[in-house]
């Protein structure tokens, strides 16, 4: 009988993480992203708005176009985002048009995130954990910002 390893927040977390390590090494703003749907990494993604000269090109706005793709589905109701940053208000809007079902992100954003907003942004039934590897994720944006401002 074979055993099925189930997979930790701080596990798919980390793995974000890893993609926000690669958008720091390529001069981008470091965000991560990886979409889970059955216990199983189906997206993975990190921002990449300078290489594709694109403001939109988001980690969530990749992450949930590959998980897409994927599912061949339009819908992420079964599935859960893990980033490193906040969404803001941009990729929040397109996580309600997605009905994403669950949303893990790491630091909040204090200047742009969704949940400055007072009026709700994600879909009514996407549920929110906040604040996971909630330091490696603020250290990872910080060193980012100081080294562009230095």
């Amino acid at each position: 009988m074979a055993l099925i390893q189930v997979f930790t927040d701080d596990y798919f977390m980390q793995e974000a993480l890893k993609e926000a390590h690669k958008a720091l090494a390529q001069g981008e703003v470091p965000v991560g992203a990886v979409v889970v749907a059955n216990n199983r990494i189906i997206a993975r993604a990190h921002n990449q708005t300078e290489k594709l000269t694109d403001a939109t090109a988001h980690a969530e706005m990749l992450a949930v176009t590959a998980a897409a793709n994927f599912l061949g589905a339009k819908y992420l109701t079964e599935c859960t985002l893990y980033v490193t940053l906040e969404p803001c208000v941009m990729c929040a809007g397109a996580l309600h048009w997605v009905q994403l079902g669950k949303l893990v992100f790491g630091a909040s954003d204090v200047q742009r995130g969704y949940s400055l907003l007072k009026s709700p942004v994600l879909h009514g039934k996407t549920a929110v954990i906040r604040g996971v590897k909630e330091e490696e994720s603020k250290q990872l944006i910080n060193t980012f910002f100081k080294s562009i401002r230095d």
